[in-house]
């Protein structure tokens, strides 16, 4: 269960709220910093400050060992490479000039365990002082390369696993074997167990589809079994027709918070056993898109939204690019229901050729997170009945590019560690 960090706080006499000195340098709040304050009927909630980095996605490389039938890669022609170790270096440089310093999250669009130096640069990471994550499909993790892992530091293993048995992995994960990962995950957990550790946590992804959905109680099962403390459902983002019709989620695509009738009641539910005649009432109500509360927490938190500014990250490509997201890191085609959509990527720098922080404290890149903490652009995802919904370039709120009123993320469809 997830630990709950309670703090006793005061205000001065102006009524301003004193945050203690530590929690405050920890998470950013300095003078002028700016944050996203959401307010309901139980009280409100403070995002991190929008220029303070607390995260960074770093793309060892674009190329993968599989061929996923979920993946970007089906539909872009964008270059393909492995990062340098130089590059890393003028990451490093970067970092260093953080204070605190940043979590490193090695992903992106291809597979980070295939990169040659992947331990070395983990290694590097988490002697900075970074909390280092990574995510794999799993099918590279050998016993070396495991206990390489270990000793280098890496905090939490993320592994996608899209199905429950052989057949249906193999189904979403063209070319991978389940039993193969398994016996790596197994291994893992048999290290720690030994060795009496408590790192790298196990995380796993699971891609929900019609062709999956199915097999999440029995991955929720196997995913004790190994000894994962997190397990992340995220639909999948339809880069191809056949993947569009996979979605789980075309009816919420029109439900926004303003979408409702201000006639509409909230629906406020307690907790209660889930048997097949409550899930039976319950689901009419959930699927109206109305405002839900479950035992006074909100389910329909994260809509406009922008992950990566709720906690503020950047994300390095392979070549060095500097992009606000990961869904930006590469141009690329996708599906807004039944709309093709192109999404052109961004790029704010390179770290071969600016400093990091630079490139964060950019005006143009500053001005684009005060935006996403507004997050006033058109809802493409509800309306998607013009032109300007089928790119990233602009909307007809006038906000030019990166348009993100169509963003996934941005309204909790698509989840990423």
């Amino acid at each position: 269960m997830k630990k709950r960090h309670l703090l006793t706080i005061k205000t001065d006499s102006s009524g301003n709220v004193l945050l203690p000195v530590g929690f405050a340098r920890r998470y950013g709040f300095t003078g002028g910093a700016r944050v996203r304050l959401e307010e309901d009927e139980t009280g409100f909630r403070l995002s991190h400050p929008a220029d303070a980095l607390k995260r960074v996605y770093i793309e060892p490389t674009d190329l993968c060992n599989l061929d996923c039938v979920t993946c970007m890669r089906n539909v872009w022609d964008e270059p393909s490479g492995r990062m340098s170790m130089d590059t890393f270096e003028h990451i490093l440089e970067g970092l260093r000039d953080v204070q605190p310093t940043p979590d490193v999250f090695f992903g992106g669009f291809g597979e980070p365990l295939s990169h040659p130096h992947i331990v070395e640069m983990i290694l590097q990471a988490a002697q900075m002082g970074a909390s280092v994550e990574l995510i794999t499909n799993g099918t590279l993790l050998r016993p070396a390369l495991i206990d390489g892992l270990i000793q280098a530091g890496l905090k939490r293993l993320w592994v996608s696993l899209d199905g429950a048995t052989p057949e249906h992995y193999a189904d979403v994960r063209l070319g991978a074997a389940l039993p193969q990962v398994l016996e790596g995950l197994r291994y893992l957990k048999e290290r720690r167990q030994l060795q009496g550790l408590s790192l790298p946590r196990l995380g796993i992804v699971f891609v929900a589809m019609k062709r999956n959905i199915a097999d999440l109680p029995d991955l929720l099962r196997l995913s004790m079994e190994l000894g994962a403390d997190r397990l992340m459902v995220t639909n999948v983002l339809p880069y191809t027709p056949a993947m569009r019709e996979e979605m789980l989620y075309r009816h919420s695509l029109y439900f926004s918070e303003a979408s409702a009738s201000e006639y509409a009641p909230q629906i406020d539910l307690p907790r209660m056993d889930l048997t097949p005649t409550v899930s039976k009432s319950l689901l009419p109500l959930l699927q109206q898109g109305l405002s839900v509360t479950l035992a006074r927490q909100p389910l329909n938190q994260g809509m406009n939204s922008c992950p990566f500014v709720e906690k503020p990250s950047l994300s390095v490509r392979w070549d060095g690019m500097v992009a606000p997201c990961l869904a930006l890191l590469h141009s690329h085609h996708s599906y807004l229901d039944d709309r093709a959509r192109r999404v052109q990527a961004v790029s704010y720098g390179n770290v071969r050729e600016q400093p990091l922080l630079e490139i964060w404290n950019a005006p143009a890149y500053r001005q684009l997170r005060r935006r996403l903490l507004v997050f006033d652009f058109a809802p493409c995802t509800v309306c998607n009945s013009c032109e300007m919904a089928d790119s990233n370039q602009e909307d007809c709120y006038g906000n030019d590019a990166p348009a993100c009123g169509g963003c996934l993320w941005a309204q909790g469809f698509i989840q990423c560690p």
